[in-house]
């Protein structure tokens, strides 16, 4: 009973270290620890440090063998990529635990601590602690060397227009930094009649081809020109160049459509005024406010061309103006527009005053004009009309005056206009003095037209105060409701911590 007693009581045997002589409890190798780790390093083979490439201007870190990925510091994709940089030697022990040691954002050093696990002498199982330190260093990346080199293109969409004023170029403009069209491009280049964008890659191009075929009516063609071939490995290099024809229409053109086209529309009458092109472009009759809707495909089976250019614009005074409440409908009339109303008008140009030479017509600005306003319009009476469909109508059905829009002071108007528009960034060529007068142009057009406005972005001038100015003459504004904040991130030049710029940069 007693012999049993002591059997129970009895502890595990210890035995001494072969190297050192210390107890130890038994394991395989009968050696301490101290001793198995000076005689046999597991991590051996492992390198203490590793380069890690980096690219400044994406954030991006270099994963081979040809891939750049966006990591957070300290996250789970950044340990990835640290751990596949040591993935051979890594497979030759177990892998325990891995995590981040902190260090300065700025000091371009990542410190992973391992631990790991190997079988050594006679079975026994070794853990070791240890620290790698990666390297952070500055490489730019391919997207980004030829975006900074400018000349590295492989494809360019030509994008032209042949008019003499720029409204639709101004509108297309707003469209690509409302959607960020313009985000893939290595450069904007501006010429006389258009705009041409660079693209690293065919896809990219194309994809802005689609996009102007959504936004605007035009056409494509696409060519492409070979640079270098291999025929060994039967690799080809192309540069590939879209040219994008815009129609030649703008808002506030005189059209004249054939009379195959005007009676498809639903009879209107073939002299109409264009007063937006977005998508599509829209026309209203003059003399019966019937509106209607032409695409690119349209337009380029049956086209037509502007019959005055914005230059020959002059300006009329209002003597009499009646609405007309009553109108006689053919039949197969199309839609009639609820924004508009039909007026007779008597104006005069303000440069015969001194006369007493006076016009009759109809227009759609009815709701707009009063005795003694100025309005805008083409004299067709006394201009050279040279165009195919005009030439075969009948005199009578040519109106003498089409009047435009109205004309309001437009010193005052830039004066009070507390609202303001981006630009995309490009290169200028041959600059024209009128682009600025063509440019208030299209501001004002904003101002009077809801339906281009909705595909805008408009953002607050903080530098111009509201003011209620009571002498406006009824000219139209863009309230506040409609406007966007402008945000400007800038960087602190103090170099203080709490700058989101700054620590961006600290930590890249």
């Amino acid at each position: 009973m007693e012999y049993m007693t002591e059997s129970a009581d009895r502890t595990p045997g210890h035995i001494l270290c072969c190297e050192c002589g210390v107890p130890i409890s038994p394991n395989p190798a009968n050696i301490c620890v101290a001793c198995l780790r000076s005689k046999v390093d597991i991590s051996q083979g492992i390198p203490k440090q590793v380069c890690v490439s980096f690219c400044k201007q994406c954030q991006r870190y270099f994963q081979p063998p040809g891939t750049w990925i966006q990591c957070a510091l300290e996250s789970r994709e950044l340990l990835a990529l640290c751990l596949k940089k040591i993935k051979g030697p890594l497979s030759k022990v177990r892998l325990v635990d891995a995590g981040f040691v902190w260090t300065e954002p700025h000091s371009k050093r990542l410190k992973v601590k391992l631990t790991i696990q190997k079988e050594v002498m006679n079975g026994a199982i070794l853990q070791q602690v240890f620290v790698v330190d990666y390297v952070v260093q500055p490489q730019m990346c391919g997207d980004c060397h030829r975006v900074e080199a400018k000349d590295f293109w492989k494809a360019v969409v030509q994008v032209r227009q042949k008019t003499l004023h720029k409204k639709t170029f101004y509108y297309l403009e707003q469209l690509i930094l409302k959607y960020g069209m313009h985000q893939n491009t290595l450069r904007i280049k501006e010429i006389h009649d258009g705009l041409d964008f660079y693209y690293s890659s065919k896809q990219h191009a194309q994809k802005m081809v689609e996009f102007l075929q959504c936004t605007v009516p035009c056409r494509h063609k696409a060519s492409q020109r070979l640079i270098s071939q291999d025929i060994h490995s039967n690799t080809y290099n192309y540069k590939s160049t879209f040219s994008v024809e815009i129609v030649p229409i703008c808002k506030d053109n005189v059209v004249c459509l054939s009379p195959r086209l005007a009676q498809s529309l639903g009879n209107m009458n073939q002299i109409c005024v264009c007063i937006r092109v977005t998508s599509a472009i829209h026309l209203i009759d003059p003399n019966t406010l019937q509106v209607a809707d032409i695409d690119g495909s349209t337009f380029w089976s049956n086209p037509f061309n502007s019959l005055c250019h914005p230059k020959q614009l002059e300006e009329f005074i209002v003597m009499e103006c009646s609405i007309v409440r009553d109108l006689k409908r053919s039949a197969g009339a199309g839609m009639i527009s609820k924004k508009h109303m039909l007026g007779e008008v008597w104006v005069q140009k303000t440069s015969e005053m001194n006369t007493d030479k006076q016009y009759f017509c109809r227009t759609h600005l009815g709701h707009l004009l009063n005795p003694g306003d100025l309005v805008l319009g083409f004299d067709l009476a006394n201009c050279n009309l040279n165009d195919e469909h005009v030439n075969k109508m009948n005199s009578d059905r040519v109106p003498d005056v089409v009047l435009i829009k109205k004309n309001y002071d437009r010193t005052k108007r830039q004066r009070r206009r507390n609202w303001k528009l981006k630009e995309l960034a490009r290169e200028r060529e041959n600059m024209d003095t009128d682009d600025e007068r063509q440019y208030q142009d299209f501001l004002e057009d904003l101002e009077e037209d809801e339906a281009i406005r909705k595909n805008v972005n408009i953002y607050r001038d903080s530098t111009i105060p509201v003011e209620s100015d009571t002498d406006d003459e009824g000219a139209p504004r863009i309230s506040l409701a409609e406007m966007l904040e402008d945000l400007h991130i800038s960087q602190d030049a103090t170099g203080e911590e709490d700058s989101p710029v700054l620590k961006l940069w600290i930590k890249a």
